[in-house]
């Protein structure tokens, strides 16, 4: 361990826990925020930055620094919220449909719906994965924060649960 450089150590390691929003986070003037953090004795802070108020000093972007923490869970919220909606169920099914899939109705509902509980169980890469996938732009303000999803993202996930479910099944029954 001594051996190798730490920098390359810490590059692995921020690599290996993604931040959630990373490239998805925008300001108020369309910069993407960065993720960072500091530390005070033994706690860990996290936040996303505007590379603004680092280029012209604070003052520069109403929403300089916002906890990366409440954040996150902002849009997971959302995004959970989203999954338990008739309408995006419906809109879902609607456009598998369209697309030739041959996920029938009660997959595609069934795997929208088994997300919500699986997600606490997910490791953080893979939740950044599914964010990314349905996430396509998280802008934030001083009046709170927008989601803009990723149509295709969502039914590629269904999909992808609902073969999931499938293999599962087939492995049960052997």
């Amino acid at each position: 361990m001594l051996a190798e450089s730490p920098r390359k150590r810490a590059a692995r390691t921020r690599a290996d826990t993604p931040a959630l929003l990373k490239g998805l986070l925008f300001g108020p003037d369309g910069a993407a925020f960065s993720p960072s953090h500091t530390r005070s004795g033994d706690k860990l802070y996290r936040y996303y930055g505007s590379p603004t108020v680092l280029k012209h000093g604070a003052g520069s972007c109403p929403v300089g620094r916002v906890p990366a923490g409440e954040m996150e869970a902002a849009v997971i919220d959302q995004l959970r919220a989203v999954f338990r909606q008739p309408e995006i169920v419906t809109g879902t099914v609607r456009a598998l449909r369209t697309a030739a899939s041959s996920l029938g109705e009660d997959e595609a509902r069934k795997a929208l719906l088994q997300l919500d509980p699986l997600w606490d169980e997910l490791f953080p890469a893979e939740q950044a994965r599914i964010v990314a996938l349905l996430v396509e732009r998280v802008d934030v303000g001083l009046g709170g924060l927008s989601l803009r999803l990723r149509r295709d993202g969502l039914l590629g996930l269904v999909a992808e649960l609902a073969r999931r479910d499938a293999s599962k099944s087939k492995d049960q029954a052997a």
